[in-house]
């Protein structure tokens, strides 16, 4: 199937995933929806299959194949989530499949997709590098290459989704938030959104660090490296330039807090991409009043990025302080220093001393401390009190 899909092949993909793929929850968020100003929805897709929403294309194309086809096996080029999405549809219907990953893939998602039996080569600095690198192996072996987006099965099979959607989501003025990398997740959704629910705005939302379909040039590494596609398809791109009403940016800051948020108030693990969304939706770049309804497209996040996350978002919202204080080097004075710092119930984590290779005077040295705080109007008075207190206080965070 090479032509732009339908809504019919949508269905036709819903009745072969039945069965394979979950239908994720929508779930209300009291939290997003007071800090937003407008209520907010959450398509948990991070709950599907493999962890994101990728099986679903995945397992159409998979299913759609003749015998020649399965015999000769498949392989994929993917940032993660689509090939572990076609690892695992590849070991249900008992072919081979080879992945390929971009070198700096997180290890978690080359681990799963090892794990459901696929052969994973590590290849290429970026997304499209690896693809080149995997049609070259296409021709060699005679593979069936599998598309991460531009293949019409692989959009019908995103676009079940949509129909999902259509059912669970209120009557009432509605946007829909997507996230856009190759755009087969956000052309699928809006061919059955359109088809069920014309009245739905759609938005999709892009890294500022890889934006081209808001008309930006790629700036390097984000931490949403699920959408960090800089050539979409020819086949995404038309369907979205028809059907998809705006393209909003968010950076990684803003991702980053999204991240920890969904964690700490949602109880969901989200990955970078799978939360553009929401810093869309927070960021105030979502326009309209209505209800929102934020697809949270994938949970497979590493311990160690998300580690990284977790502190990068707390100092972006203030809950980690780090300051240097210049200080008279006599006993009792840094006991003072943390009793200030009690006074206003903070908690301190992390203290070093500088003597040397600092423009420290004699009888001084440098304290840096690392504390855990409120948020920014917390840290903004701890700020004051170690001034008031004649310090001199330098903030590093």
């Amino acid at each position: 199937m090479s032509e732009r899909p339908t809504i019919d092949d949508v269905r036709a993909a819903q009745d072969r995933l039945h069965g394979v793929a979950r239908v994720t929850p929508v779930y209300s968020s009291e939290t997003l929806s007071r800090l937003s100003g407008r209520t907010v929805l959450l398509k948990a897709e991070n709950l599907q299959r493999t962890g994101a929403f990728k099986i679903r294309g995945a397992y159409n194309t998979i299913a759609q194949l003749s015998a020649e086809e399965r015999g000769r096996g498949v392989l994929t080029a993917s940032a993660g989530n689509h090939g572990q999405a076609v690892a695992w549809a590849a070991r249900e219907a008992g072919i081979a499949a080879t992945i390929f990953v971009p070198e700096a893939a997180p290890m978690a998602k080359v681990e799963a997709a090892r794990g459901y039996g696929a052969t994973v080569e590590l290849a290429g600095d970026g997304f499209d590098e690896t693809v080149a690198m995997a049609r070259t192996r296409e021709t060699e072996t005679g593979a069936t290459f599998v598309h991460a987006f531009e293949d019409a099965r692989v959009v019908a099979g995103q676009g079940t989704l949509g129909l999902e959607l259509a059912g669970q989501l209120p009557s009432g003025e509605l946007t829909v938030v997507i996230p856009v990398g190759g755009g087969g997740l956000a052309a699928g959704t809006a061919i059955a959104l359109r088809a069920l629910r014309p009245e739905v705005r759609i938005v999709g939302v892009q890294s500022a660090a890889c934006a081209p379909f808001a008309g930006r040039e790629p700036a390097g590494a984000t931490i949403a490296d699920g959408i960090a596609v800089k050539h979409p398809g020819t086949l995404t791109r038309e369907i979205l330039d028809e059907l998809m009403d705006e393209v909003v940016v968010v950076d990684d800051e803003e991702i980053s807090q999204a991240i920890v948020l969904l964690l700490e108030r949602s109880k969901l693990v989200v990955e970078g991409a799978g939360a553009a969304p929401v810093a869309a939706v927070l960021a105030g770049r979502v326009a309209g009043g209505g209800t929102v309804c934020a697809l949270l497209a994938g949970g497979n996040i590493d311990a160690t990025t998300m580690s990284s996350v977790i502190r990068y978002g707390m100092t972006a919202s203030g809950r980690y302080l780090v300051v240097a204080l210049l200080i008279p080097d006599r006993p009792g004075e840094l006991a003072h220093i943390v009793g200030l710092i009690a006074g206003h119930r903070a908690n301190v984590l992390a203290i070093q001393h500088h003597r040397e290779g600092r423009n420290i005077g004699v009888l001084e040295t440098e304290a840096e401390l690392t504390l855990e705080t409120r948020d920014e109007e917390h840290s903004q008075l701890l700020i004051r009190t170690l001034a008031d207190a004649g310090y001199t206080v330098r903030r590093l965070r």
